[in-house]
């Protein structure tokens, strides 16, 4: 079992090794934590969504900007497509496939943000929320683990993280993309936090 375990480490850690040397991947994270810096310093919202894992990264990524990240600071006006009673209600009165972009059609305004995320890159829930989000005036970021998806062509930045055969490694990397991003903001807005500036 030992070693079984250390293999999970090794792929875990060849996955981030592979990112790390992607200069082009990196250069549209740059362009992500700008995106969501701009946003906020004109007041605008950052929603997040995704289904089942991604979900939960949509939800951890939402909190760490409305509570807090390594230091108190004022809290991120950030929202993760989360609220069960919309989902539900939109899932059974309109389908599953709607329960993003429903929420973005009712709350999302032209200078917001979304932060969308997809392992596959092709599912309908996220490429519709995607799709109201660019109608709406709002900036698409997608973390995808799959190049050239649908949500790729529908983003303004892909920040693509293909981590092998499944699923779980390019999740890791999305929220280790995610806490970078959270970073980068924190970094902007609150310099005195960070002890190497």
């Amino acid at each position: 079992m030992i070693e079984n375990i250390k293999a999970s480490l090794q792929d875990a850690r060849n996955a981030v090794d592979e990112l790390l040397s992607n200069e082009a991947t990196l250069l549209r994270i740059e362009s992500a934590a700008r995106i969501l810096i701009a946003a906020f310093e004109k007041g605008r919202r950052v929603y997040a969504c995704g289904n089942g894992g991604s979900m939960c990264d949509a939800m951890h990524f939402a909190e760490e900007l409305t509570g807090r990240y390594r230091k108190n600071r004022k809290a991120y006006p950030a929202i993760a497509i989360s609220d069960p009673g919309h989902l539900t209600c939109v899932a059974n009165d309109f389908g599953y496939d709607f329960v993003f972009s429903r929420y973005l059609e009712a709350h999302g305004a032209a200078g917001d943000s979304l932060v969308a995320l997809s392992t596959s890159g092709s599912s309908p829930t996220v490429t519709n929320a995607a799709k109201t989000a660019k109608s709406s005036g709002m900036r698409v970021i997608a973390l995808t683990g799959k190049a050239n998806s649908e949500l790729e062509h529908l983003s303004e930045v892909c920040i693509c993280t293909p981590g092998g055969q499944f699923a779980d490694r390019t999740q890791e990397l999305h929220i280790k993309v995610l806490h970078i991003l959270i970073e980068m903001i924190e970094r902007h807005f609150h310099p005195e936090h960070y002890n190497d500036v």
